[in-house]
C-alpha cells in the first residue's frame, strides 16, 4: 500500500476549521462572499433562515476569529449592522473549501469503489 494512504491523519481533514464548518456560520460566509460589499444583518438573517439571536450568536464567533468584520451605524435614524467578510476571513474559507473538496473528492471516489491512490494526484 502506498505511504500517503497509510499515513497517520490520512482522512482526518485537519483543515476543517470548526469554526467554519458548524452550518449557520458556513452559510453565512458563503452569503457574504457572494456580497463582497458586505449585507445588512436583516438580509442576512433571511438568506440564511436564521432567528436575530442565532444570527447575532453566530455573527460573533465569526468577528471574534477575523473571519467578518461588523459594522453598526445610524441610517435616517434607524440603526444599521452591515456584515463583511475580512481579506484573512476570504483566504481561511479558500482554504477550508480546498479541504473539503477533497474531503468529496476521497468520498466520491470510495463510494464508487476506488481507492484514493487512483486519483492521480498527490495530497498537501
Amino acid at each position: 500500500m502506498p505511504r500517503r494512504e497509510t499515513e497517520k491523519g490520512r482522512f482526518a481533514y485537519e483543515g476543517l476549521d470548526r469554526v467554519i464548518h458548524e452550518k449557520a456560520r458556513l452559510a453565512l460566509l458563503t452569503a457574504l462572499l457572494s456580497f463582497p460589499k458586505g449585507l445588512p444583518f436583516s438580509e442576512l438573517k433571511r438568506l440564511c433562515g436564521l432567528t436575530d439571536g442565532n444570527l447575532s450568536r453566530h455573527l460573533a464567533v465569526l468577528q471574534e476569529d477575523g473571519l467578518i468584520a461588523i459594522d453598526k451605524r445610524l441610517e435616517e435614524n434607524r440603526p444599521l449592522t452591515t456584515c463583511r467578510i475580512t481579506s484573512p476571513g476570504r483566504k481561511r474559507f479558500s482554504d477550508y473549501l480546498k479541504v473539503l473538496e477533497r474531503l468529496v473528492d476521497d468520498a466520491g471516489k470510495a463510494s464508487a469503489g476506488l481507492s484514493v491512490r487512483d486519483s492521480g494526484r498527490a495530497n498537501p
